[in-house]
């Protein structure tokens, strides 16, 4: 049960590693159009796999509700979706303490 538990976790892990590291770089370079196509479709898929429905929610809602009338405006809103990838690791990372 343990190995099975702590395989799903390392899965999760690394996979919102490589969103969370992805997302980081497109917003390092303003690549507006790798930022949509992440939180739309890596982040979403990401966070319904690991159980995190309001993370999925944000990402949603940053590219379907009212989309943002500026760049900056979009920008500010990646990063506190970037904020909250960020708070969804250090859960995991105490989950993962608890299995190990």
């Amino acid at each position: 049960m343990l190995r099975r538990s702590m395989g799903n976790y390392l899965g999760v892990y690394l996979g919102l590693d490589d969103v969370l590291g992805d997302l980081q770089y497109a917003r390092r370079q303003g690549d507006l159009g790798r930022l949509a196509l992440l939180a739309y479709c890596e982040v979403r898929r990401w966070a319904r796999q690991a159980g995190e429905p309001a993370l999925a929610a944000s990402s949603l809602a940053l590219i379907t509700d009212n989309p943002p009338p500026t760049r900056s405006e979009f920008l500010h809103r990646v990063d506190g979706l970037i904020a909250e990838l960020e708070e969804a690791r250090e859960r995991l990372t105490a989950q993962g303490r608890s299995l190990g």
